[in-house]
């Protein structure tokens, strides 16, 4: 079963998308790769408490996948971390699970952060990815507030196969993201 998102977006907006970056075929334009979510857990680790099952928790009703443990390469004394500890939890989707959290993120989540203006432009990276930082977890309606001890981020990093960042934005901007700025296709190339 696929998710409205991909439907539509193999329907319609790779079609639309393709005639507006001046490509040869729908099949040329920009699409979405993966969605890479990334939880920190480090602070709380080396403040004396190593109970991190409810993000992991948290992360799992987000995702609807298990997420991977990243520990430590090695050891920083000024940050009082040792080799092997944890100081992250990651989420790779891709497919069906990465439409559906791309929709709900658009659709659900964004709607819900006070005082909303829109996403900026500025987490482009250059190569056609974007990365958002969110403040605050409780934004998603999967989230158990009651349950939630202590409030914290999360990264999300969307990889698609666009060369540039202008094709990037088109992309992201087709799918429903909220922008309030634009990415030229002149500022891209630089």
């Amino acid at each position: 079963m696929t998710a409205p998102l991909k439907a539509k977006f193999d329907a319609k907006i790779s079609g639309e998308l393709a005639k507006a970056l001046n490509k040869k075929s729908a099949l040329n334009a920009p699409r979405l790769v993966k969605v890479a979510l990334n939880i920190g857990i480090g602070s709380r680790i080396t403040s004396g408490n190593k109970d991190y099952s409810f993000i992991e928790e948290n992360l799992i009703s987000i995702a609807g996948q298990k997420p991977n443990v990243r520990k430590a390469r090695m050891s920083v004394s000024n940050f009082k971390l040792r080799e092997g500890m944890p100081v992250g939890l990651s989420v790779t989707l891709r497919g069906r699970l990465m439409y559906d959290f791309v929709e709900r993120l658009v659709n659900v989540a964004l709607p819900r952060v006070r005082d909303f203006q829109g996403i900026t432009v500025k987490g482009f990276d250059g190569k056609g990815n974007f990365c958002l930082g969110i403040k605050d977890v409780t934004i998603f309606p999967e989230i158990n507030h009651e349950n939630l001890s202590q409030a914290h981020g999360l990264q999300i990093n969307v990889c698609t196969t666009a060369e540039t960042d202008h094709e990037a934005y088109m992309l992201l901007k087709a799918l429903g993201f909220p922008f309030k700025g634009e990415v030229s296709a002149k500022e891209s190339n630089k």
